[in-house]
């Protein structure tokens, strides 16, 4: 095991040379020593706000909140939790949407000693009464936009704390209630491999010191604009936060639900912002969006995580970004962390297709191991297996454990098996080599394919399902459901789909659905899964019948959608989610009809109008509009006010004749 690094001293040359680079113009970057995680996290971001009490810590579509602000804030969060909760470091549910009031509550928590879990109000409500339920949380807090779902969630026996009604009656001095550094911060739920989320539990030492190692891999200062993409319930958004904000940063939360990721471009450049987090997947769609006329030259950092990165996304980064720009590739998993880490600059040569995992962060003892639990040879397949002092405590309700994932030993240091598959390459660094068993990343979530067959096999019109993941053309996964209904005919793809939305997120929805009149079995009995069909790019079963384009826009439009969805052809009254179709792939979309039809479309308009045929229709009277000049258009817009003589001067104008002629 000698050749495994444990030191950037350890790194090649070419590693700790771009490393050199990766700081911020300001200089002011200050190391995050190894004895500032013995605290709690409110403690670390209380002398933070002490030192920067004016300086922004978040910075909203409308105006910035200052350290101070922020703190007083979280404080009455806090004191206000304290009188619903239960005694003790026990959880409290937070279902709020994505950005500042989060942040705030997510602070306030912890400073009241409890244990966060964030319930995103997006997902469905199966899934947040199971997260609810399991949690046990001792109250629920939540906002006036979420009042009416939090009511419906604690069924008037869980204490409800409205934010929208925290004002000047609650004090904004600081909590001061002492937090051990080993007590339990936060649970995030993930996918569970019972066709169950499962709570992963996280200490304050631990998130503390995954902080220490990515503020001082990317020499993170007060300097430093960070955008907040991810949300809070998966491990990352919490991450953001606190890399921000227990360094002096300034966060920015940005909407991608909402905003999509056509406008990430121009919110980056606004913003100025310097460090980017991202997934493999929405990385691609984001530079897909890109017309090469950005310049983006305050962001000196991007990290990309959560799936397989390849050759072609470096090429993308290198193609739009500025060349002081470093690319980062992570590594790791809800239950550790980031482990490893691959640092790319301008002159960076991959030695593959695929970008290496890279090289163990501080604190990270990473092995291969077979299935015998031996460390293989060098070049060797084997399993990634992380071993540490700072990995979760374990699983919600069975943390205590010490056997199982997150076995203990002697000296502290439990071990956690990854599930994934890697390789050592020449150089020591870590190259991935797929999954041990069907927990797949779907645009940057994990997801359980037994959960997806769980959500489907209680509908009633299905008799056996199975679910398989499928590498998209550029990189990423997308889910195929195989079906075998319970008669004939099989159920319509609308009412699955629509049924499974009630059930998963949309990320854990099937792209396509297979009907099948017998899944394949093995001799033993077990359902053959490497000899079910290819999906392949034929037109799924819809229950609209296929009508072609009619206009040449409507077979424009046609090519377009077969070309992204990867179909031989898209009928104009097909609807583009029911083929499959999902946010980023939407984005492409509005991509390409801008380039073909020299338009801008909001990233609406392809919900608003999603087949082809209502699409050719928004197009066409954007184009009329963009072709009246405005003081006909402003006219037109109320024909009936028209004078004879008004309506006699504007209809001898050539340019309202081409509009209103006939062609």
């Amino acid at each position: 095991m000698s050749d495994r690094p444990k030191l950037i001293a350890d790194l090649p040359p070419e590693q700790r040379a771009i490393r050199a680079k990766c700081f911020h113009p300001s200089g002011t970057f200050v190391e995050f020593t190894k004895d500032e995680i013995e605290q709690s996290i409110p403690s670390r971001f209380e002398k933070v706000v002490q030192r920067y009490p004016n300086r922004i810590a978040v910075k909203t579509p409308h105006h910035g909140v200052m350290y101070a602000e922020l703190d007083a804030a979280a404080n009455r969060v806090g004191r206000k939790v304290l009188t619903q909760a239960r005694p003790g470091n026990e959880p409290v549910a937070v279902l709020l949407q994505h950005g500042l009031e989060a942040v705030t509550a997510f602070l306030g928590v912890l400073k009241a000693g409890k244990i966060f879990v964030p319930i995103d109000p997006s997902f469905p409500l199966p899934r947040l009464r199971y997260v609810l339920e399991d949690s046990q949380a001792s109250c629920l807090i939540t906002d006036p936009a979420n009042l009416s779902l939090a009511r419906e969630l604690s069924d008037s026996t869980l204490p409800l704390i409205n934010v929208g009604e925290l004002g000047n009656g609650v004090s904004g001095e600081n909590v001061r209630l002492a937090v051990e550094p080993d007590s339990a911060a936060h649970i995030i739920y993930t996918s569970g491999s019972t066709g169950y989320p499962k709570g992963v539990v996280q200490s304050h030492r631990n998130l503390l010191f995954e902080i220490k190692r990515v503020s001082d891999s990317f020499h993170i200062c007060p300097e430093d604009r960070i955008s907040h993409l991810l949300s809070h319930s998966v491990t990352g958004g919490e991450r953001e936060v606190l890399s921000a904000l227990l360094n002096g940063s300034c966060l920015c939360p940005f909407e991608m639900k909402r905003e999509g990721v056509a406008g990430l471009a121009h919110w980056l450049i606004k913003e100025e912002i310097t460090l980017c987090r991202s997934v493999s997947t929405a990385f691609r769609t984001f530079t897909a969006s890109l017309t090469g006329q950005e310049r983006f030259p305050n962001l000196r950092l991007i990290y990309v995580g959560g799936e397989t990165a390849y050759r072609r996304d470096v090429a993308l980064y290198k193609k739009y970004v500025s060349p002081e720009c470093i690319w980062v590739n992570v590594y790791g998993a809800t239950e550790t962390g980031i482990v490893l880490q691959y640092f790319i600059d301008r002159e960076t040569d991959l030695p593959g297709e695929g970008v290496p995992l890279g090289f163990p962060s501080d604190g990270m003892d990473v092995r291969l191991l077979s299935e015998e639990n031996r460390e293989v040879a060098s070049a060797e397949i084997g399993e990634i297996v992380v071993k540490s002092r700072y990995i979760a405590l374990g699983y919600w309700r069975s943390r205590r454990t010490t056997k199982g994932p997150f076995s203990m030993d002697s000296e502290g240091n439990r071990t956690y098996p990854t599930g994934d598959l890697g390789r050592r390459l020449a150089d020591g660094a870590i190259e991935c080599c797929g999954r041990r068993d069907f927990q797949v990343k779907v645009r940057g979530n994990r997801v359980e394919t037994a959960e997806v067959e769980r959500a489907l096999l209680s509908l009633d019109s299905i008799k056996e399902a199975v679910v398989m993941p499928y590498a998209e053309q550029y990189g990423g996964q997308r889910l195929v459901a195989y079906i075998v209904p319970n008669s004939r005919p099989a159920p319509g793809l609308k009412a699955i789909w629509r049924a499974l939305t009630k059930k998963l997120p949309g990320y854990a929805i099937p792209s396509a659905i297979v009907f099948m009149d017998a899944l394949p079995l093995m001799g033993i009995g077990k359902v053959d899964r490497m000899a079910l069909p290819s999906p392949g790019s034929a037109r799924p079963a819809l229950e609209e019948s296929f009508v072609a384009p009619r206009t040449p826009v409507e077979e424009a439009l046609a090519r377009i959608w077969a070309g992204v969805l990867k179909l031989e052809q898209v009928g104009i009254h097909d609807n583009f989610f029911d083929l499959g179709g999902h946010s980023l792939l939407a984005t492409q979309i509005i991509s390409r009809v801008r380039n073909t039809f020299q338009l801008e479309l909001p990233l609406r308009a392809l919900f608003e109008s999603p087949t082809v045929a209502s699409l050719a229709v928004q197009i066409g009277q954007t184009q009329a509009k963009r072709a009246v000049p405005e003081e006909i258009a402003g006219l037109l817009s109320d024909p009936e006010s028209l004078s004879d003589e008004e309506a006699k001067r504007l209809l001898n104008r050539e340019s309202t004749e081409k509009v209103l002629r006939p062609s």
